[in-house]
C-alpha cells in the first residue's frame, strides 16, 4: 500500500508447561518463554508500531512477592525498549554473579519477567490517544489471584456504546468508553461473579477462607465466563487474557474477522497472529500450528490442562481479506499464493489497457508489499507471451535466425522504477509537512522509460485515500517522460470503512467514494446523495441488528470502470503530462485468489456483523453533516 494506513494490532501469548528448572537445563536458560515472547513480537513487528506492552505471570510465588509484572512504551523503537530494560537487568546480573542466571528459586523471587506465563501487544492506535495507558496489556488487580485479569488484543467493537450501557445495567461506573475498557470490565464483572459463586460453596462446606484461595485457583471455569462475557459483543477480535493464578486464554470472534494461530506440545503453547511467526520461532512445520476456529476459545490452566471450546455460536465466516492482501507478512505459504494469484488475475485487464504491447511497456511496482502480487502480473504475461511465441513459431514453415531471435525477444520490460527512502517517510511525522516532503518520499531510476513513447505500469497492493498517487507517485514517475501511466491495484475499489479493527473509517477518505460523489454530481444525480442520507437518518435510533446499507446506493448508477476513470482523474495533478489510468481488481477475482478469506466488506459493503451497517450508516450521516470523526 503505497499510502499511509494504520494496521490491526498484533498478539503472542507464550506459556511454558514445564517447570523452569527443565528448560535450564535443556536450553541453558531460565527465561526460555521470555526469548520466544520477544521473538514472536519482532516476528509481528508488521502489525504495530504505535506501542509495544508484555506481561509476565509467575507462578506459585508466596503472599508478599510480585507475580505479575507489565511493562510498556510509546516510543519509536518500542519492542526494543520493552526487551532492552529486562535484559540490561539481566546482564547486570550476569555480571555479578553468572550462577544466578540459572537460579531459577532467586530469579522468579528478585527478578522482573522471569516467570512461566506471557502475553505481548502491538499496537497500531485505530481508537484513543496513544498515551502509554492506553498500550495493552491491561491490568484489573485484586487482592485475590484468581481475581487478577490480565489482557490484550486485536480488536474493535462497533457497539462501544451498547457494552457501556450494559457495565452500567451490571452495577458498574466505568470511568471510560473505550471497547478496550468496556471489554476488560466485562469480562472481569463475570470474572468476579465465578470467584464469588466457588468462594460462597466452599465456605458453605466448611472450609478456611486460606483453603478457598488454593481451591478456586484449582476450580474456576473460564469457559462460562468468556461465554456471559461475550454475549453482547459486536466486532471483529482476537483477545488473549492471564489470570493471576496462571490460567490463561485466547478467543477469537464469531465470524472469524480476526486471525488466530496456536501450538501446543508437552514444553510450550504458543498464540499469534499469524502462522508463519510461530513456524519461525518454533521451527515447526506450517501441519503443526493449528488456526484458532471463530467462536471458540484456547484455554490453558494452570495445570498444563488445554481446552479449546465453543463460547458464542459461530457466524459464517468472513475473515478479513485484507490481512491476505496486505496486513499479514507474505511468509505465510498460502498467503504467498494468494498474493501472486491476485497480480496473476490482473493480467488479462492489463494486456487489453497497453493493446498488448509488451514492446513498449516497462512494469514495476510499488511499494514492497506489492511485490508478491508483481510476480504474479509477470507470471501471468510470460504465460501470454509464450503461447504468442509458440503461435508466431508454429505459424512460419522456414524460420530465419534473425526472425526467431525477434520472436524470442516478446517479453516483458521489467525494472525497478521507484524506491521508497525509509528514513525521509520515518522523518515526516506531522501532516503539514508531509503534504510539502511527499514527493521526495520516493526515488527514481532515469533512463529506463523511453521519453514520450513508453507506457509504464505500476502495480499497487491498494488504494485507499489517492493522496500519495496525486501528491507523489504519478508525478515522480511522470518525470520519467513516459506516453501513459497506469496504476493497477490487486485489490478491488476500498469503498466502504473498516470498523473491526482497521484505521478505514471515514467515507471521505476513500478516492472511490469521492469518485462516486463528483460522478453523482456532474450527471445532475443530487438526488440519490439525499435520498441515501434521508434513509440513514430515518435509521439512525434502530437497533443495529435493523439497520440495511443503504450506501450501497452511491455507487449503483455507475460501473467499477466508469468509477476507476474518475478516479484517475482525482489522483492525477494538473501539471502531470503522461495520460494516467487505473485499474482495479474485480470482486469475482478476489474471491477466486482467496476463496477461503471472504470477508470483503470495505469492498462490497457486505459487513458480517449488525454493527456494521450501522457504522457505514454513520459515517456517511457525518460526510453529509462535516463531522470529520469516526463513526463508532
Amino acid at each position: 500500500m503505497s499510502e499511509q494506513i494504520k494496521h490491526e494490532c498484533g498478539i503472542a501469548m507464550v506459556r511454558l508447561r514445564k517447570p523452569l528448572e527443565y528448560y535450564v537445563g535443556k536450553y541453558g536458560t531460565a527465561i526460555y518463554g521470555l526469548q520466544k515472547l520477544h521473538l514472536l513480537m519482532q516476528k509481528q513487528h508488521n502489525r504495530g508500531q504505535d506501542g509495544a506492552g508484555m506481561a509476565c505471570v509467575k507462578f506459585d510465588l508466596p503472599p508478599g512477592k510480585k507475580y505479575i509484572d507489565r511493562i510498556r512504551s510509546n516510543s519509536s523503537t518500542p519492542i526494543k525498549d520493552v526487551f532492552n530494560e529486562v535484559y540490561d537487568r539481566l546482564f547486570e546480573l550476569s555480571d555479578e554473579n553468572p550462577k544466578r542466571l540459572k537460579d531459577v528459586n532467586w530469579l522468579k523471587d528478585h527478578v522482573e519477567f522471569t516467570g512461566e506465563l506471557f502475553l505481548g501487544h502491538l499496537r497500531y492506535g485505530t481508537y484513543g490517544g496513544n498515551s502509554v495507558e492506553n498500550l495493552h496489556p491491561l491490568v484489573r488487580a485484586n487482592n485475590w489471584k484468581t481475581r487478577n485479569l490480565v489482557l490484550a488484543g486485536n480488536f474493535n467493537m462497533t457497539n462501544n456504546d451498547e457494552l457501556f450501557q450494559t457495565l452500567v445495567e451490571l452495577g458498574q461506573y466505568p470511568v471510560e468508553t473505550s471497547d478496550t475498557i468496556t471489554v476488560l470490565e466485562k469480562i472481569g464483572h463475570f470474572l468476579d461473579e465465578e470467584n464469588e459463586r466457588l468462594y460462597r460453596e466452599f465456605r458453605e462446606k466448611g472450609h478456611s477462607k486460606m483453603e478457598i484461595t488454593g481451591m478456586i485457583a484449582n476450580n474456576i471455569n473460564l469457559h462460562p465466563i468468556l461465554c456471559e462475557s461475550a454475549k453482547r459483543w459486536d466486532g471483529g477480535y482476537v483477545i488473549g487474557g492471564l489470570l493471576g493464578h496462571g490460567d490463561a486464554f485466547a478467543m477469537r470472534d464469531p465470524a472469524g474477522i480476526r486471525p488466530a494461530f496456536y501450538y501446543a506440545d508437552d514444553e510450550i503453547v504458543v498464540v499469534a497472529s499469524e502462522r508463519p511467526v510461530i513456524q519461525t520461532t518454533l521451527n515447526v512445520k506450517i501441519e503443526d500450528v493449528k488456526e484458532l476456529e471463530p467462536g471458540h476459545a484456547l484455554v490453558v490452566r494452570k495445570n498444563g490442562e488445554i481446552i479449546c471450546d465453543r463460547f458464542i455460536d459461530p457466524l459464517p465466516k468472513k475473515a478479513c481479506s485484507f490481512e491476505r492482501i496486505y496486513f499479514s507478512r507474505g511468509t505465510d505459504k498460502d498467503i504467498y499464493k494468494e498474493r501472486k494469484a491476485l497480480g496473476s488475475l490482473l493480467t488479462p485487464k492489463i494486456l487489453e489497457e497497453i493493446n498488448y504491447d509488451l514492446k513498449n511497456t516497462v512494469f514495476s511496482f510499488i511499494p514492497n508489499t506489492a511485490s508478491v502480487a508483481f510476480q504474479g502480473l509477470i507470471d501471468g504475461i510470460n504465460e501470454h507471451t509464450d503461447q504468442k511465441i509458440a503461435d508466431r513459431i508454429l505459424d512460419k514453415d522456414g524460420v530465419r535466425r534473425e526472425e526467431l531471435e525477434e520472436i524470442m525477444t516478446y517479453r516483458p520490460r521489467v525494472d525497478t522504477i521507484a524506491v521508497k527512502d525509509v528514513k525521509l517517510r520515518t522523518f515526516i511525522t506531522q501532516d503539514n509537512q508531509r503534504d510539502d516532503l511527499v514527493g521526495y518520499v520516493y526515488d527514481v531510476t532515469y533512463g529506463v522509460v523511453k521519453e514520450y513513447q513508453d507506457t509504464l505500469v505500476v502495480l499497487d497492493d491498494s488504494i485507499v485515500r489517492g493522496t500519495t498517487l496525486r501528491q507523489s507517485i504519478i508525478r515522480i514517475l511522470d518525470r520519467l517522460g513516459p506516453k501513459k501511466i497506469i496504476i493497477a491495484s490487486s485489490a478491488p475499489q476500498i469503498r466502504y470503512p473498516d470498523c473491526y479493527g482497521i484505521d478505514m473509517a471515514k467515507l471521505n477518505d476513500f478516492v472511490a467514494f469521492r469518485a462516486a460523489i463528483l460522478l453523482l454530481k456532474e450527471n445532475h444525480m443530487e438526488h440519490v446523495i439525499n435520498k441515501v442520507y434521508k434513509k440513514c437518518k430515518e435509521q439512525e435510533h434502530l437497533p443495529k441488528e435493523e439497520i440495511v446499507n443503504f450506501v450501497k446506493e452511491i455507487y449503483e448508477p455507475f460501473s467499477a470502470e466508469k468509477i476507476s476513470d474518475k478516479i484517475a482523474q482525482l489522483v492525477t495533478a494538473p501539471d502531470v503530462e503522461a495520460e494516467v489510468q487505473v485499474v482495479y481488481q474485480s470482486i469475482e477475482n478476489l474471491h477466486k485468489a482467496i476463496p477461503n478469506h471472504s470477508g470483503d466488506w470495505y469492498f462490497t459493503g457486505d459487513y458480517p456483523t449488525p454493527g456494521g451497517n450501522k457504522v457505514v450508516n454513520q459515517s456517511f450521516i457525518n460526510y453529509i453533516e462535516g463531522k470529520n470523526e469516526r463513526a463508532y
